[in-house]
């Protein structure tokens, strides 16, 4: 009795590694996308393009049923707006296979140019569509609130108001340790800091920071460029300047090189800093012309003698 050879090649590989590609198996239609649709949106938005494994995109097409679900995703969308409410239907957007964004206006009077947006997904081989996510979203021509920024990067010169406080950072360019010590002087450790600290106090020398070279040119950038500095009309129309006016104080420090306070309380600049170059109509060399006024002859002369003496006649 003789058996049958055995096929060694099937045992060891399958036969679509040995006989050429395999076989394609033929795929079951789907009933949803297949069919009709059965009600879509008068309005649609372009598919977006599905990038395959090969690296070519291809579009992506519209499933009837997702893009059918309008009335559905009106539904979600008002469960989600309350009293906010939902608008006209604005069309829809194609996201992928299965998946369409439908879109809603916004008729709150708090948010115009606003839009509901309803994004529906099918699973394969459901029927019916589910809603993914309902979120209200901004359109082009949207109410907007500006840009937030930190406090630090806020902040403007003179916002500082009665009552409100402004902390100092610690590594401000424009300040620098005030007296022997450097950056540890205002450590509580070492103990010969905390020494330096009490002397400093007795001399009434008690401010442990000073303006750094920094910050003394970033003020005299200011006051120059500031109502105080050369740069103004009524510098312009001014008989001199401050420098040799009898009202400017001059200010200590390096500052004082170039400006001083004045004290003119007519002046417009009054109590404020302004600069050597600066200059008002308040100068203290301005004099008034003092112009003599003729008389004119009274009206009944009393005071003139009347030798012939008709007068008492």
């Amino acid at each position: 009795m003789t058996t049958p050879e055995r096929n060694n090649t099937a045992d060891s590989a399958p036969e679509s590694l040995t006989k050429g590609p395999a076989r394609s198996e033929p795929t079951k239609p789907d009933p949803i996308t297949s069919g009709p649709a059965t009600s879509g949106p008068a309005k649609s938005g372009p598919a977006k393009p599905r990038r395959e494994k090969t690296g070519r995109t291809r579009p992506v097409k519209p499933d009837a049923s997702c893009v059918g679900a309008v009335d559905q995703a009106r539904e979600a969308a008002r469960q989600t707006a309350g009293l906010m409410g939902v608008g006209e239907y604005l069309g829809h957007v194609v996201e992928a296979d299965r998946e369409v964004t439908h879109w809603f206006s916004c008729p709150h009077p708090g948010y115009p140019g606003w839009r509901w947006s309803v994004t529906v997904v099918r699973a394969a081989w459901a029927k019916v569509p589910t809603v993914n996510e309902v979120v209200l979203l901004p359109g082009e021509e949207a109410l907007l609130a500006a840009d937030w920024l930190p406090w630090a990067d806020r902040i403007q010169g003179g916002d500082v108001a009665p009552g409100m406080l402004m902390p100092t950072p610690d590594n401000d360019p424009r300040l620098m340790p005030g007296y022997t010590g450097g950056e540890l002087a205002a450590d509580p450790d070492p103990a010969e800091m905390s020494q330096l600290r009490v002397v400093v106090a007795e001399l009434g020398l008690g401010r442990e920071r000073v303006l750094s070279p920094e910050g003394r040119g970033q003020a005299a950038a200011r006051w120059l460029h500031g109502d105080g500095g050369p740069d103004n009309q009524m510098t312009r129309q001014a008989p001199a300047h401050c420098a040799s006016c009898g009202y400017f104080q001059r200010l200590q420090g390096s500052l004082g090189s170039v400006f001083g306070a004045c004290a003119n309380q007519y002046s417009p600049s009054d109590g404020s800093v302004v600069s050597f170059d600066h200059g008002c109509g308040g100068h203290s060399d301005v004099i008034a012309d003092e112009h003599t006024v003729e008389l004119p002859s009274p009206v009944w002369d009393t005071i003139t003698w009347d030798e012939s003496g008709t007068l008492f006649d």
